[in-house]
């Protein structure tokens, strides 16, 4: 039986380069760990199962209707489940498991918010033309502001709003300069001076689930042109940009590097 093929669906128009969102990213490089082949499409949020970008189609031999999936984890789960893919945390230790959860949720639930602030509510305009510029300029409009409106009520209902730009700015700083600190420890525990490869975020000779989250939010920052305060902060810390530039090389050589 021939292994099913798999489309994903990233939101940006399909071209040889990173993408805005930190989540499309994330699920790229689980499949480019994986080593599993894909095809990308831009897609739609309202096409989505969830309602979200991304999404993944399975699509198996002789199976009419490709089976739609969405939301990073659970398509993680997914690709282990069906025997797709390796479980890249299963030889973990429970604490080392609690740290990598603890990785991915500083991530996900923490700074997203941060940089939804910046994107969202300091640097609209950038960011309506980025992830709508697929429409009308008409139609940007309306569908922005409403972007915006619910975008905002999140912000406020999260709580993230409610703090001052500077206060902002000085989470999202703080959250980066603590994971240069991780990944220079890690690197440092894996390089000799004769031999500098790939080094993964809890220090081990393998990509964990961290690493795809890490991976995906260091890119989108990088690319982000509605982001430039976190892209600064990314490029003022070594230990992230080799990490990041490292895994780009190895994992992602035929796409355009982050200027």
């Amino acid at each position: 039986m021939s292994s099913p093929s798999l489309i994903l669906f990233r939101g940006f128009p399909s071209k040889p380069a990173h993408v805005w969102s930190p989540f499309t990213t994330k699920l790229e490089a689980r499949l480019r760990f994986a080593g599993l082949a894909y095809k990308t499409d831009q897609g739609a949020p309202p096409k989505g199962p969830r309602g979200k970008i991304p999404y993944l189609h399975i699509v198996r031999e002789n199976n009419g209707e490709p089976e739609s999936l969405s939301d990073t984890q659970l398509i993680s789960e997914k690709l282990v489940a069906d025997g797709l893919a390796d479980d890249p945390n299963g030889k973990l230790t429970p604490a080392e498991k609690a740290h990598d959860l603890a990785i991915r949720a500083l991530l996900e639930e923490k700074l997203y918010f941060y940089q939804n602030y910046e994107r969202w509510e300091q640097n609209f305009y950038t960011m309506r033309s980025g992830v709508l510029a697929a429409l009308p300029y008409p139609v940007q409009v309306l569908v922005g502001h409403l972007a915006y409106r619910k975008m905002s009520a999140t912000l406020d209902g999260q709580g993230t709003s409610r703090f001052t730009p500077e206060e902002i700015t000085k989470f999202k700083t703080e959250i980066w300069e603590n994971l240069d600190a991780l990944l220079t420890a890690s690197r440092q525990g894996k390089e000799t001076k004769k031999e500098k490869g790939l080094f993964f975020v809890l220090g081990g000779a393998t990509p964990t689930e961290a690493d795809t989250t890490l991976f995906g939010f260091i890119a989108s920052g990088l690319v982000c042109a509605a982001a430039p305060e976190t892209g600064k902060i990314i490029r003022s810390l070594p230990a992230v940009m080799e990490y990041t530039e490292r895994i780009h090389s190895h994992y992602f050589p035929d796409y355009e590097l982050w200027e």
